[in-house]
C-alpha cells in the first residue's frame, strides 16, 4: 500500500471512490472534494494506492477555532473514503494516521462515529470545552484530536469554512423534514 499526496490525475478516481463509498450521498461528497480543492489549495489530500489504483482518500482542510484569545487555525478531517471492496482491512485507519502525522495544526476536528474514530485518538470535543458549529451535529459525533501545539486555553467554537455550508455538509438533515 502506497500513501501519497493526491495528484490532479487522481481527481476522477477520487470522485468515483466517494460516489461508490457514500452511495446516494456520494455525488455531494465528490462535489465537496472538488470545491475544497479549489477553495483550499493547501488542504492535505492523501490517497492510498493499491495495485496501481486509488483505494482510499482522505482530506484535511482548513477550519478555525474561535477561541477567547484569538482565532486558531485548525483542520477538519473530511471526507474520508475507502473503496467498498477494500473496507474493513485497516485502510481508513492507516489514512487517518498518515494524515495526522503530517498535520501542522494543534487540533483536527471531525463529525463521525465515535466508536470508530476513538480508536484513532479522537475524543468527544464537547468534553474538552469545544462548541459545535451546528445543532444538527450529534454531540457524540463532534470529535477532536489534539496534536502538537495544542494548549488548554484553546477552547471555543469550531468554525467550518463556507464550502461545507454551501454543499450542505454540516450535521445531519432530518429525513422527514
Amino acid at each position: 500500500m502506497l500513501f501519497r499526496l493526491e495528484q490532479p490525475g487522481d481527481h476522477d478516481a477520487v470522485g468515483e471512490l466517494h460516489r461508490a463509498a457514500f452511495g446516494d450521498h456520494g455525488t455531494v461528497v465528490a462535489e465537496l472534494v472538488g470545491a475544497l480543492r479549489r477553495d483550499d489549495p493547501a488542504a492535505l489530500s492523501l490517497v492510498a494506492e493499491e495495485d496501481g489504483a486509488v483505494a482510499g482518500h482522505v482530506m484535511f482542510s482548513r477550519a478555525w477555532l474561535d477561541a477567547p484569545r484569538r482565532i486558531v487555525p485548525v483542520q477538519t478531517l473530511s471526507p474520508i473514503a475507502v473503496a467498498p471492496q477494500r473496507q474493513r482491512r485497516g485502510l481508513g485507519g492507516a489514512l487517518i494516521r498518515e494524515g495526522l502525522s503530517r498535520a501542522v495544526v494543534p487540533l483536527v476536528f471531525l463529525e463521525g462515529d465515535p466508536r470508530y474514530y476513538s480508536r484513532h485518538g479522537f475524543r468527544a470535543a464537547g468534553e474538552l470545552g469545544f462548541r459545535k458549529p451546528s445543532l444538527r451535529i450529534p454531540d457524540p459525533a463532534f470529535q477532536v484530536h489534539p496534536l502538537r501545539g495544542y494548549e488548554e486555553w484553546m477552547t471555543g467554537t469550531f468554525v467550518y469554512p463556507s464550502t461545507f455550508w454551501e454543499h450542505d455538509c454540516v450535521g445531519l438533515r432530518d429525513p422527514d423534514a
